[in-house]
């Protein structure tokens, strides 16, 4: 499969990983067998680096509690970022981690049950790193849209436009 062919598979099951290589191989318009080994080799090399689905929580249960976490590290010699994020990535509690340009160096994404639990791992894991000079923490109050999908459904205004 062509580079330009892939972008475009890859585009499709980043919407919608549900889709069968039948469906694919037909709006790719190439073989099924093209595209399972197409998506075999994108997951060998960790291009496709898992599946999941994204769930509103909040409909179903009690949501969890969300924290975005922003970090000011001191990196080691020779060592930069990498070792740091390393130790970050670890914990279970986080869901996603970035190292960004600004006035901090890491945003890191912090998943709890309670409000406690999440302030706890943020003051006896993170801020209690060596290398971590200061932490913002920003609690969510709602999710109104994750990875690109409106989590309350679609809120379109669906009155008549009435002009004078």
């Amino acid at each position: 499969m062509d580079a330009k062919m892939r972008e475009q598979l890859l585009k499709i099951i980043e919407t919608n990983a549900l889709l069968g290589t039948e469906d694919l191989a037909v709006m790719l318009g190439t073989d099924e067998a093209d595209v399972q080994d197409t998506i075999h080799e994108l997951e060998e090399r960790h291009i496709i680096c898992g599946y999941r689905t994204l769930i509103n929580w909040g409909r179903e249960k009690e949501d969890d509690i969300t924290a975005l976490i922003e970090l000011r590290v001191t990196p080691q010699g020779g060592e930069g970022y990498e070792k740091i994020a390393a130790q970050i990535s670890a914990y279970p509690q986080v869901e996603s981690l970035y190292l960004l340009s600004g006035s901090y160096d890491f945003l890191v994404t912090v998943r709890g049950k309670t409000l406690k639990e999440v302030a706890m791992f943020v003051s006896e894991k993170l801020a209690s790193m060596h290398e971590v000079q200061s932490t913002t923490t920003h609690f969510t109050l709602t999710k109104y849209k994750e990875l690109g999908v409106m989590l309350d459904g679609s809120k379109r205004d669906e009155r008549m436009v009435i002009t004078p």
